[in-house]
C-alpha cells in the first residue's frame, strides 16, 4: 500500500468517526442543552442546521481563556462556555472533546494531504 492510500485511508476513518460522533453529541448533550431554557440561547447562532453543535463542542473543548476570547470578540456569535459548563457532565465533556479533536484532526489532514499532494510529495 502506498503511503498516498494509507494516509488517505486514515482520513477517511477520522471522517467516518466525526460523522458517528457528530451525531452522538448532536442527539446526547445539544439536544439536552436546546431543551433546557437557561441554556437554550447559550448555544450560540445556528448559520446552517447543526452549527450549534460545532459551538457547543468548540466551547467545551477549548480553554475557558481562549473561549472567552472568541465569546466577547467583536462577532460575540459562539457559545457561552461557562453556562455549558454548568449543565454539562464529564462524559459530556469528553464526548465534546473527541467529537471536535476528530473534527479539526479530519480537516487539517485533508487540506494538508491536497497541499502535499499538490507540491508532488507523493510522485
Amino acid at each position: 500500500m502506498s503511503p498516498r492510500a494509507m494516509l488517505v485511508s486514515i482520513l477517511i476513518a477520522f471522517v467516518f468517526m466525526v460523522m458517528v460522533f457528530f451525531v452522538l453529541f448532536g442527539q446526547i448533550t445539544v439536544r439536552k442543552l436546546r431543551k433546557n431554557p437557561e441554556t437554550k440561547q447559550a448555544l450560540g447562532v445556528e448559520f446552517i442546521s447543526g452549527w450549534d453543535i460545532l459551538n457547543v463542542a468548540q466551547a467545551l473543548t477549548l480553554p475557558k481563556s481562549v473561549a472567552q476570547k472568541i465569546r466577547h470578540s467583536s462577532m460575540g456569535i459562539e457559545a457561552d462556555p461557562d453556562s455549558l459548563y454548568r449543565y454539562t457532565t464529564v462524559f459530556d465533556r469528553v464526548l465534546a472533546r473527541m467529537f471536535y479533536v476528530l473534527f479539526v484532526l479530519s480537516g487539517t489532514g485533508g487540506v494538508a494531504l491536497v497541499v502535499l499532494n499538490w507540491l508532488g510529495f507523493f510522485d
